[in-house]
């Protein structure tokens, strides 16, 4: 359904509804890079009437080693990863097929931690993000500058975004006024949307997760 693009000098993939129009959404990929399932993903939003787009957030790097995907995750620098995703919106928002003045921003993994850092980074393009089990040591989002609510989408038994570190987030949004809500899938893991990881891909679990950021999204981003 979907194609690589050009914006701004960087590259991304970009899916379009079948109705021609609808509201726009930056999709951020997970450590591996900008590979099939965050594509498969990309298309899924375009099917729900979303002007989708995923930036390529290595270059054209991409992996299926977890100890080369640590290296490609630490090596980003926050100011170029906050660069490329508001690019992204304003990339798609400038698009003619595109409504709304905003965009909405779901990421999955280090997708997640970095769509609420965007989110976060510039409220002026962003106004609502799905953070699906966040996980970047080194990005800090503003949370103060939030302006729009927070979707976070959690595992129960997640080794990198504990029970501790959704408690936390939790309770700094709660202290900042900001509206969010959290879900924790009993009995998931990590990474539990990827349905091309058959180790940790959880049917129903993912199921209902999508829907509820569909549902969210619609109501968001307008």
């Amino acid at each position: 359904m979907g194609r690589m693009i050009e914006f701004s000098g960087k590259q991304g993939y970009l899916a379009m509804p079948e109705s021609g129009s609808g509201p726009a959404v930056v999709v951020v990929q997970e450590w591996w890079g900008l590979v099939g399932h965050i594509k498969d993903v990309v298309d899924r939003f375009a099917a729900e009437g979303f002007v989708a787009l995923a930036p390529d957030l290595y270059d054209g790097d991409s992996t299926k080693e977890p100890d080369e995907a640590g290296s490609l995750m630490m090596a980003l620098q926050m100011g170029a990863v906050r660069e490329k995703l508001s690019e992204s919106a304003t990339a798609l928002l400038e698009m003619p097929e595109t409504t709304g003045e905003k965009a909405g921003v779901v990421g999955f993994c280090m997708g997640g931690q970095l769509a609420l850092f965007g989110a976060a980074s510039d409220p002026d393009r962003f106004c609502c993000c799905v953070n699906f089990y966040g996980i970047h040591p080194n990005a800090d989002p503003p949370l103060e500058n939030l302006g729009g609510p927070v979707l976070g989408i959690f595992a129960e038994n997640d080794e990198y975004t504990g029970p501790a570190a959704v408690q936390a987030l939790d309770e700094k949004l709660n202290a900042l006024g900001k509206a969010h809500e959290f879900i924790t899938y009993p009995g998931t893991q990590h990474a539990f949307f990827n349905d091309q990881r058959p180790e940790v891909y959880d049917v129903e679990a993912s199921a209902d997760a999508w829907s509820r950021t569909i549902a969210f999204l619609k109501a968001n981003v307008r």
